[in-house]
């Protein structure tokens, strides 16, 4: 114990132990509690951000921190030092748990003990530091140090009820089991079991970051399995339990989840791309037919879309993974000629082409076959030929847009210019030395003369446009 203190105590960052000393100056206890000197014990790098907990009230911590802002009702002070922001509690125990996420209330106390007696995992019920005036030490009274060399996550007390207390901890303990290499102890990871469906009352965003964390972990299957197993992955995203005990024609023995599983893990560790493979064969068990999976890649984009909206995953990223799940179906042919080269990258788009050749790779592996099969070393090379020779790629690139077709051919704002424009970028793909501004406008109004000579033949031609089987 003392020389876990002492081990703590000589990592504490400067800016915290300045809020320390001015908390001990103005006559409160301090500690330095939860992740930082969890993070010290096991040879993990802390994060910049240290938590705080002391015996002063808000006001009274507000008033000795320079800076310091009281955050909410629960006793948590803002403060920054050097770059870094820090939270600051007050010692407190918590009643009334009602949405299994907040406490209607907290109670203020001065007892360090009864502080750390609320808090999730043994290994986050550690505490350094002291009263004014006291021996700085290191304070376990719920066997942190032992599973901590156990590698092991334990909830502090009765675990069902700290888990109906806050839902969150049920992911927080699968997160921390995954990125740390831990175990959970059984009658946690029962109480886990028992009290999953709490977590259908979590916020969206509570739920991404942790799985943030998962998908990122080393492997993600690790976090992804006990998610499964304990029924947690049911209460936020039903669409992929699903896959659980799905079979299909790839590795005997193994399930649709197994595949996803291995998919994942073969990834790199960029968030759009795990997502994707997350979600790449989400639509099949809606698909699922004759041991066949139709079109189960638009039916996953649309549920992706779906499971990443209720998540709130930032939409950039949501919208990059549900892309790749739309197209990872992808399959080249060696007679391809070069504009259907152009037209794949102008509907893949190139920022994407390499998350999604890394997505089909996981696919393979997952698949039990070759990485680089389906002739993705040479769609590769024609692709960066293609790239290096400054294709079109989108109707950004065109010579003509449609303030051109508005001047030049006195067209009306509206939809039928973006199907003019549809149509010639797709003769451009076809053939590139096409884009230039006078033939593109010839072009331009041999369309509109057509669509002039006959609404219902314009149609067809959209339509035409739209199918990409043309």
């Amino acid at each position: 114990m003392e020389r876990a203190g002492s081990t703590i105590a000589a990592a504490i960052p400067p800016d915290v132990r300045q809020l320390l000393d001015e908390l001990w100056a103005a006559g409160y206890a301090a500690y330095v509690v939860g992740g930082g000197p969890r993070n010290v014990l096991l040879g993990i790098p802390p994060a910049a951000e240290w938590d705080l907990a002391t015996s002063a009230v808000p006001e009274q911590t507000v008033a000795a921190l320079a800076g310091a802002v009281y955050e909410n009702r629960f006793g948590t002070v803002a403060v920054r030092r050097d770059g870094h922001a820090h939270e600051i509690t007050t010692f407190r125990s918590d009643h009334e748990y009602a949405d299994f996420r907040r406490p209607h209330h907290v109670e203020f106390t001065d007892s360090v003990e009864a502080d750390l007696a609320r808090r999730d995992f043994t290994v986050n019920a550690l505490a350094w530091g002291a009263w004014p005036g006291d021996e700085r030490r290191l304070i376990d009274l719920h066997g942190g140090l032992g599973d901590l060399d156990a590698r092991l996550i334990r909830a502090v007390g009765d675990p069902r009820r700290r888990f109906e207390e806050d839902a969150l901890r049920i992911v927080r303990a699968i997160r921390l089991a995954a990125t740390l290499g831990f175990t959970i102890e059984p009658a946690t990871r029962d109480a886990i079991r028992d009290t999953a469906p709490l977590v259908a009352h979590l916020s969206g965003e509570r739920i991404a970051a942790e799985l943030t964390r998962i998908l990122l972990a080393d492997p993600p299957s690790a976090g992804l399995a006990l998610l499964m197993h304990t029924g947690t992955l049911g209460a936020f995203a039903p669409e992929l339990a699903a896959q659980r005990g799905l079979g299909q024609n790839k590795i005997p023995g193994k399930d649709l989840w197994d595949h996803t599983l291995r998919t994942v893990d073969a990834t790199p560790p960029r968030l759009p791309l795990r997502l994707a493979a997350l979600l790449h064969d989400v639509g099949k068990p809606a698909t699922a037919a004759d041991g066949h999976f139709y079109r189960h890649e638009i039916v996953g984009a649309e549920t992706a879309r779906d499971i990443l909206d209720r998540l709130r995953i930032p939409r950039s990223t949501a919208d990059a993974a549900v892309h790749l799940v739309r197209q990872h179906m992808f399959r080249y042919e060696p007679n391809w000629s070069d504009a259907a080269v152009r037209r794949f990258l102008a509907k893949v788009t190139p920022r994407a082409v390499d998350d999604l050749f890394a997505l089909r790779e996981a696919d393979n592996v997952g698949s039990g076959v070759a990485p680089d099969g389906d002739g993705l070393p040479l769609l590769r090379e024609r692709i960066a030929q293609e790239l290096a020779a400054g294709p079109l790629l989108d109707r950004s690139s065109l010579a003509i847009d449609g303030s051109d077709l508005i001047e030049e051919l006195g067209l009306v704002p509206g939809p039928e210019i973006g199907r003019i424009l549809g149509l010639i970028f797709e003769r451009v793909v076809e053939d590139p030395a096409l884009n230039r501004r006078p033939t593109l406008l010839a072009l331009a109004r041999e369309i509109a003369a057509r669509t002039a000579g006959g609404a219902s033949r314009g149609t067809l031609e959209s339509r035409a446009a739209d199918d990409p089987r043309q």
